[in-house]
């Protein structure tokens, strides 16, 4: 089984992609990466799993947007738990500009067979997609008291703040279950985790460049937790016909 990570460009920017693997009961880093167009992400995405393979794909970004204006209901409730934090999320409709895009992108996701999943049974092996909110599941994965804000601000505080979620991905997410194991890839390429590395990021690009793939990597893993755990440990913030969005929680 593997579980696909998109940090989504939501108008021009690179999308950020993570590929994980089940595999001996953990999971595997396979690949992450950036590419820039839908079809390259699409090629991408089918590089990694076949037409007849089992997957689920967890996109950061509004690919179910019923209301033409206004407000979706994940995106309230997303206010409603998560806004102390400082994760609510942005508002979307078919009136904002990427809305085109996120959509399409999601109706391409179910021509290969990749159905919308915010009702599930753990351990299936089928074709899913589902949106995600890195931001809300961080809160919830590392108990934070609020996000990482390491998307806007100076440079040096946004590594700062990168630099702690290097930190948790590779101290927490392999003590829980899925397990991820970052030694599946290898030190060189998994260097940029290490929050004591001096190849660390040190300009406005390269960070930007890291946080995609880092925000890919835990959309990935929301899939994974999505599949293990379904809604034992999970919360669904709306339904199918309002749009949805899959947040991990711990007990």
């Amino acid at each position: 089984m593997k579980f696909i990570g998109i940090d989504f460009g939501w108008v021009s920017g690179a999308s950020g992609l993570c590929c994980l693997e089940w595999r001996n009961n953990q999971l595997e880093i396979l690949n992450l990466d950036r590419q820039q167009s839908n079809a390259d992400i699409l090629s991408w995405l089918e590089s990694w799993i076949s037409p007849d393979a089992p997957g689920i794909i967890a996109v950061d970004a509004p690919t179910l947007i019923p209301n033409a204006t206004g407000m979706r209901l994940p995106d309230k409730l997303s206010h409603k738990h998560f806004g102390k934090y400082h994760a609510g999320c942005y508002p979307a409709s078919l009136a904002r500009s990427y809305a085109q895009k996120t959509v399409q992108f999601g109706l391409e996701l179910e021509l290969r067979g990749f159905v919308h999943a915010p009702i599930i049974e753990p351990q299936k092996l089928e074709r899913y997609q589902i949106e995600v909110y890195p931001h809300a599941a961080m809160v919830n994965l590392f108990n934070l008291e609020r996000i990482l804000k390491y998307k806007k601000g100076k440079l040096a505080e946004r590594q700062i703040e990168l630099k702690k979620l290097c930190h948790y991905i590779l101290k927490i997410l392999p003590n829980y279950q899925p397990r991820l194991d970052i030694s599946s890839y290898s030190l060189a390429s998994l260097c940029f985790l290490d929050s004591l590395s001096s190849e660390f990021p040190s300009t406005g690009a390269t960070l930007k460049a890291l946080e995609d793939k880092l925000d890919a990597l835990i959309c990935a893993y929301i899939a994974a937790y999505w599949w293990y755990w379904g809604i034992e440990r999970n919360l669904v913030l709306g339904n199918l016909e309002s749009g949805y969005i899959v947040v991990p929680q711990q007990f």
